[in-house]
């Protein structure tokens, strides 16, 4: 059956403003088809039901392993395990000095200036580096990293199949060497991921090279992607919302919930993706088994039915409907790490600085699909 598209999610009105698109999609068609990514949900409610029903809604949606955030029970419960004690508040609490300590050495060299590219010269190089030192990379692999997340990103708008299998392929080869040099090596000063996850045991065996891989990809893609993205829109909120910004200075405390605020008003993430495993009906539209399924973070988290005056950020706002780190099973393993880097990070600039604005003469520019956040954002940062 050939279906007419009800949106396109690369034309120009949803690449110029996303947040503005998508919430006229939830207001007009809040369960959309397009070719590109099949059924689109708006709503917070029609997401809400695809988290906590994953047996109708599976993860399973490619043809390729994907640990753990690709996998139904019972192989994501076994592989969920095996990843949630990286996460736990001991690791944390060890890599947070090493965290601020990357913080400092990029502010350092950032408030030499009073106008700064904020992106370039801080958001994107501090996701990068926290990357490589949460998980084990070489800081040679700053600009490996780098410049594959932005292939990555570009073969994903363009869905250029060909393109997505050789950048996979590439990160299949960072990940061998590091494993060939870490197995013909073992000894490391300090019990990092890459060595846990030599060590893990799935099933009574030793994790497959292609599970350590997809493990990895979907850490670097979250981290370096996401959290540069993150960084980006806390930033400009801050230089845009000056009562916000003097609040978090006398009152530092309230920073992280400040910035689970500021993230469900402008999300880093745009979607995540399930398949049908049976026929349902959402918001009035047939849907068979077997189709794909995009859950528009952004959408759900500025969804007036469940948070009022949504597009205002609101620092006394009940956090518990806040889809940022997902819900249900698949909720976000890695959430604590992001946390605990965003809160490092914002009080650090605040701490460095007496004032954080635009610049005047170069206004930021917004990121276009799939990335999210901004694509160019020019600061005035006074000491």
């Amino acid at each position: 059956m050939t279906r007419q598209p009800d949106w396109n999610p690369k034309s120009t009105e949803v690449l110029y403003d996303q947040r503005a698109a998508y919430d006229k999609m939830r207001k007009t068609c809040p369960v959309a088809y397009s070719e590109m990514l099949g059924w689109s949900l708006f709503r917070h409610q029609d997401i809400r039901r695809v988290l906590d029903d994953h047996e109708t809604f599976s993860s399973n949606v490619s043809r390729h392993i994907s640990v753990p955030n690709g996998m139904d029970p019972p192989e994501h419960t076994k592989f969920r395990k095996l990843i949630e004690p990286l996460f736990r508040p001991e690791p944390m609490a060890a890599f947070e000095p090493k965290c601020r300590a990357i913080t400092g050495t990029l502010f350092d060299s950032l408030l030499a200036r009073t106008n700064v590219e904020f992106l370039f010269e801080f958001a994107r190089p501090f996701a990068v580096r926290t990357q490589c030192e949460s998980v084990g990379w070489h800081e040679s692999m700053y600009e490996p990293l780098r410049d594959w997340t932005r292939k990555n990103q570009e073969a994903t708008f363009a869905q250029n199949r060909n393109e997505m299998k050789r950048i996979a392929e590439e990160f299949e080869g960072f990940v061998a060497e590091l494993l060939d040099q870490r197995r013909r090596n073992p000894t490391t000063d300090e019990h990092d991921v890459i060595t846990s996850l030599l060590e893990a045991r799935v099933d009574d065996r030793p994790l497959r090279n292609e599970e350590i891989v997809s493990i990895l990809r979907n850490w670097t893609v979250g981290e370096i992607g996401t959290i540069s993205a993150a960084i980006g829109i806390l930033a400009h909120a801050l230089a845009t919302h000056l009562d916000v910004q003097e609040r978090l200075r006398e009152q530092p405390d309230l920073i992280p919930s400040a910035i689970e605020e500021i993230l469900r008003a402008h999300g880093p993430l745009v979607a995540n993706r399930r398949v049908t495993t049976c026929p349902v009906t959402m918001g009035g539209r047939k849907i068979e088994a077997g189709e794909r399924i995009s859950m528009n973070w952004i959408s759900a988290n500025r969804d007036e039915r469940v948070f009022d005056d949504a597009d205002q950020i609101r620092l006394d706002r009940d956090p518990s409907a806040n889809l940022l780190w997902g819900a249900g099973i698949h909720g976000c393993p890695g959430a604590p790490l992001a946390r605990l880097e965003m809160r490092v990070a914002i009080e650090e600039l605040l701490k460095r600085t007496t004032q954080i604005k635009l610049n005047e003469r170069y206004p930021a520019t917004l990121a276009t699909f799939p990335a999210s956040g901004f694509a160019t954002l020019p600061v005035t940062l006074r000491r």
